[in-house]
């Protein structure tokens, strides 16, 4: 049964026991895997594959044009993305996330992986499987996170960085730079989070011997 305000392509496969909401978009070529559920406002544009047990919450976008430009003079020229999102299983996605489609190739969110609100995932980015992206974190276009990576709330990554399996990156950080797997970062720009730590207690000292 199709909601009111629901709107389906005639060429979108939608799997079995999948629970759409009103005003729900989806777009041309998306593919819904079993069990998965869709809540109100979502749209999903062209070109999109969701796996099975997936939640998207209410007023996410998946598949939007990426944001690149070229300048010809003094005019920015929009680069046509043509590329696809692949969302694997059992993945959550929070209220308000905007996951952009790739240029070419895809981006991809891994299986497993939870995504809180206000999050958004640039073009070509892909995620590894079991991944914590909590509120306001921003993640720049063909970035790559490993697998059990967790970006704290308002972190910034930077484009093109690569994260490694089973790192943090705590919150309000902004990640300029590829990281080995097992890190700690923070601060900005991030550095490895213990350095942080001494840095500060030093600063703190400082000031209170200046007292």
């Amino acid at each position: 049964m199709i909601p009111d305000f629901c709107y389906i392509s005639s060429n979108a496969k939608i799997g079995k026991n999948v629970r759409l909401s009103p005003f729900v978009y989806i777009g041309d070529n998306v593919i819904i895997g079993s069990d998965t559920v869709i809540y109100p406002n979502v749209t999903i544009l062209d070109n999109v594959t969701i796996g099975k047990h997936v939640v998207v919450g209410p007023g996410s976008v998946i598949g939007a044009e990426g944001f690149g430009y070229e300048k010809t003079g003094e005019i920015y020229k929009r680069i046509p993305h043509k590329g696809k999102v692949i969302i694997e299983d059992d993945v959550e996605i929070g209220a308000n996330v905007t996951i952009a489609r790739a240029k070419k190739d895809e981006t991809r969110i891994g299986a497993g992986t939870k995504i809180d609100c206000l999050v958004h995932i640039g073009h070509n980015v892909k995620i590894g499987k079991n991944c914590i992206i909590i509120a306001q974190v921003g993640i720049g276009g063909s970035a790559k996170l490993g697998t059990n990576v967790i970006l704290a709330g308002q972190v910034g990554i930077k484009d093109h960085v690569e994260i490694g399996d089973n790192s943090i990156v705590y919150a309000k950080s902004a990640l300029f730079k590829s990281i080995p797997s097992n890190s700690k970062y923070s601060g900005i720009p991030a550095r490895p989070h213990q350095q942080v730590l001494k840095l500060w207690g030093r600063i703190f000292k400082e000031i209170s011997e200046s007292k």
